[in-house]
This record gives structure tokens, C-alpha cells and sequence, in this order.
């Protein structure tokens, strides 16, 4: 969603002042606590039983629709994903470039999806097919939810050029909301929406799963602040919506994952007011994001952010036994003096809890970009760039990277077949690899495969310093 300077005042102003006065981000103390076990958190599966973890980036064409739309991907994108050592992309697409005219879809649009989705399964690349809406769409000058499809009762819309999130406080985008929630013939219309790219891509190698909303608000009653308005949006509108979206998506796709997401509150700290979600291969996915943060200021430790986040965003995939993978984070600013420790503590607190994460975003430039015109990694966002195991055949004991000694360690016991595959990114000076247990063991570049027999206990150890400078495109 982030597609300006600045994360809007009213939610810093808002939720800010009713966490702190609620102690959810009060100052950590000075000696950490060991972190929680997140034992209620499955993780997520392929098609072998195999744990796999997610790491990769958003991709996305913001700047072109209609005829146009889609053009700024390039293979060049996925190459690039690939020979940095992910193996992940939630690709944004538009609805409105979809169905331009209600009843109408536009058969270039989806083969430009397809051509994406080539290129990613060129490089082994899974991706998130992800409706993306910010400020709802068309109508208020994004993009998201079509023009034909936005109702607002005659209400006011007043732009924030310099400030996008307050536009989800004007009276016509909230108005807008509750009736893609709440009228019949809208809730059809984003059903078929999602039948339509369903039907279409269900048997793509490349595709992974369908993240069914991107970020979504909606409309505060009368005298209700904002986190409880958000706690009833998501419990009495979105939930209805994604049991009915995921009718509708089982209807042409029986087989791969459905990514639901909370409303942007739950970034301060704020548990999500989610219902059940009636279906087989559910993945919650939240965003991650600080508003003090998006507002342009260093991350503070003693804060506790990161602990009030993760506490509180674990709550429902623990309750619910679902995976959770993290479908947005990062900073705008990353050369600031603290983002180096933000970048560390992020990485830690994400290797608990979750089954993966996609930052934003994976463009050459600056603001957000994961690199820079000449594709190296912008500052400090070499520190994602680090080895991990796509995928485990076997139980996992342990899986985790040391930060400071620039050691990987995966420790698993072998399940009843399936090959493990560790990702190392590239380095000036190399990874070394060491495997204890018996098991076979091969080198690709890259790539890691190891094979053991059922109940033999492994422990893969990748040692090596890392150089920012050997991550060239």
C-alpha cells in the first residue's frame, strides 16, 4: 500500500495515544525476554508435507493501467529475486484493470498475468496473486476496487496529497467500504472477480496461493474510535467476506492457499477481531508496519514495537491453528542510525513466528526499493538477503540465523521422503556447509539439497560472512 512520504497523521495520532494508554507499547526493559514459544502456529506445506518458508518481495506496476498495465514487470525482476536468494513474490493486481466494465474482463490483462507467472516459474519463484486496493481505488485516484463498484451516498471526499492514509478517514471512501461489504450485487461481483482469476490460474506452476484484499478498512459508527471500529469490521464484514470470497475461489481452486488480512491497526499492537474462516488452506496474513516509522522517524528498541507486534498479531493464527506469513514490511527510511538494529530484530522476531514474509518492494530507485538503479541492495536491506530452507522434509527442531556470527543453523528429523533445500544468497567470500547425520548431500551454487532417510535427525550448519557488494542483478 505504500505509495507516499508519509503514514497518515490521523492513524499515527489515533492509535498511537490509545496504545500507549492502553501500557501496549510501553518501554521494553533492558534485559530482553527470551522469546515466547510459538508451539499453536502450524507451518506452511507444499503439496509433499514439506515445512516451507517464504522469503521474497513485493512486485508491482503502480504507475500503469489499462493498456499499459503490468508493463513496468520485467523477467528482469524475478532473475533478480532468484540470483539474491529469494523465492517468493506477492504480485499486486488491480481490479479495476481486471473489469474495467462490469461483466467485462480484459483478456490482455490476464495474459499479462500469465506472462508473469511464467517468468516466475523460470526462476522457481512462488507467487501471491494479491487484490490490491489502496484508498479503495479509481474513484479517489488509486487503484483497487473499480470505479462502477464504488457507491458513496453523495458523501465528501477531500484528497490529502501529502498525507494518503487520512483519505481513508473521508466520509465517501469509509461509505464506500460498507457497501462492498454489505450490497448483494457487489458481493457477487467480487466473487466472480475472484472465480475469474481462480478459474484462470488455479494450475500454474508458479502460483502459490490468492491474498483476497489487500489492507482493508471501512466505515467507524458513530462515537467508536478506532480500534474498535476496526475489531468490528473485522469481525462482522471482513470475516462474511472472506468466507464468501472463499466460496468462491473453491469453487475453480481446490488446492492452493488463501491469505486473509486484518485491518492496517493491527500494526500497533492491536489483535485482530477475525472470526473463523471455513476452509482447508487458510494463511493469515498481516502487515507490518510502525506508523512512527512510516512517518520518517528511527526505530527505537527500548519502545517494544516489535514485542507489542508480535504478541499481539499471534494471538489469532494461535487460536485459529493457521500459518502466518507476513505479506508487506519495511521501513521508507533505512539509512537511518538505528535501521541496522531494526533490520536484526525484525529478521528475529519474523523467524518465530511465521512461515515467511514478502518486503516492500522489489523496484530499482529509491523510497521503498529493495535496490538501488544499479541493483545492488539499498542500505541495510542486504540484512534480508540471508541463507534459510525453503523447504524441510521432516520435522523441524530448529531453524535459525545468527545475525552477529553470520551462522545458519537447521536442525530436522527426516520425514518419510522429500528433499530439503537450503538458499544461500551470494557473498564475496562464500558459505561453507556442514551436515551432521547421515544424509546425501548436494551443492548447486546457491542451493542446498539434502536427502535423509525417515527418523535420521540432521543438523545443516552454513557458516560465512556476508558482502553486500557481490548483489549485483
Amino acid at each position: 500500500m505504500r505509495t507516499r512520504m508519509r503514514m497518515g497523521s490521523v492513524l499515527t495520532s489515533i492509535v498511537t495515544s490509545f496504545v500507549l494508554a492502553a501500557g501496549a507499547l510501553a518501554p521494553a526493559a533492558d534485559a530482553r525476554p527470551a522469546p515466547p514459544e510459538r508451539t499453536g502456529i502450524p507451518r506452511l506445506t507444499d503439496d509433499e508435507g514439506r515445512t516451507l518458508t517464504l522469503r521474497g518481495w513485493n512486485v508491482e506496476d503502480k504507475a500503469n493501467r489499462g493498456d499499459q498495465a503490468l508493463t513496468a514487470i520485467t523477467e528482469k525482476h524475478f532473475r533478480d529475486l532468484r540470483a539474491k536468494g529469494f523465492g517468493f513474490a506477492r504480485l499486486l493486481i488491480f481490479w479495476d484493470d481486471l473489469e474495467p466494465r462490469r461483466g467485462h474482463y480484459s483478456a490482455e490483462y490476464l495474459r499479462r498475468i500469465d506472462r508473469i507467472l511464467d517468468w516466475a516459474h523460470k526462476y522457481d519463484i512462488q507467487v501471491l496473486l494479491d487484490a490490491h486496493q489502496d484508498v479503495f481505488g479509481p474513484a479517489f485516484g488509486h487503484r483497487g476496487i473499480p470505479a462502477w463498484a464504488t457507491r458513496t451516498d453523495g458523501l465528501p471526499f477531500t484528497p490529502h496529497p501529502d498525507d494518503w492514509f487520512a483519505e481513508y478517514f473521508e466520509p465517501a471512501v469509509q461509505r464506500a467500504f460498507t457497501h462492498l461489504y454489505e450490497d448483494p450485487d457487489l458481493q457477487r461481483a467480487q466473487a466472480r472477480m475472484w472465480q475469474v482469476v481462480a478459474g484462470r490460474f488455479a494450475h500454474h506452476p508458479a502460483v502459490l496461493g490468492y491474498d483476497l484484499i489487500n489492507e482493508p478498512m471501512g466505515e467507524l459508527g458513530e462515537g467508536e474510535d478506532l480500534v474498535t471500529a476496526a475489531r468490528r469490521i473485522e469481525a462482522r464484514q471482513l470475516t462474511p467476506m472472506y468466507n464468501r470470497l472463499a466460496r468462491a475461489v473453491r469453487s475453480a481452486d481446490r488446492t492452493n492457499w488463501l491469505f486473509v488480512e486484518p485491518t492496517p491497526i493491527v500494526g500497533e499492537g492491536v489483535p485482530t477481531g477475525l472470526g473463523a474462516i471455513r476452509d482447508h488452506r487458510t494463511v493469515y496474513a498481516p502487515h507490518f508496519y510502525n506508523t512512527a516509522m512510516e512517518a520518517g522517524a528511527d526505530y527505537d528498541p527500548a519502545a517494544g514495537w516489535i514485542e507489542s507486534y508480535e504478541a499481539a498479531v499471534t494471538a489469532y493464527p494461535e487460536q485459529r491453528h493457521i500459518p502466518v506469513v507476513v505479506g508487506e514490511w519495511g521501513p521508507l527510511n533505512n539509512k537511518l542510525p538505528m535501521m541496522g538494529r531494526f533490520y536484526r530484530d525484525a529478521m528475529a522476531s519474523l523467524s518465530r513466528y511465521t512461515s515467511g514474509w514478502a518486503g516492500y518492494v522489489w523496484c530499482y530507485g529509491g523510497g521503498y526499493c529493495a535496490l538501488d538503479e544499479n541493483g545492488d541492495f539499498a542500505v541495510n536491506k542486504d540484512r534480508t538477503a540471508t541463507p534459510y530452507a525453503p523447504a524441510v522434509a521432516g520435522t523441524v527442531h530448529s531453524d535459525m540465523y545468527d545475525d552477529h556470527a553470520r551462522v545458519y543453523r537447521l536442525t530436522y528429523t527426516a520425514g518419510r521422503c522429500g528433499t530439503t533445500e537450503i538458499s544461500l544468497p551470494p557473498t564475496a567470500g562464500g558459505w561453507q556447509v556442514s551436515v551432521d547425520g547421515r544424509a546425501e548431500v548436494r551443492r548447486n551454487g546457491g542451493e542446498v539439497r539434502v536427502r535423509a532417510r525417515k527418523g535420521t535427525r540432521v543438523t545443516v550448519t552454513v557458516t560465512g560472512s556476508y558482502d553486500s557488494s557481490a548483489n549485483r542483478g
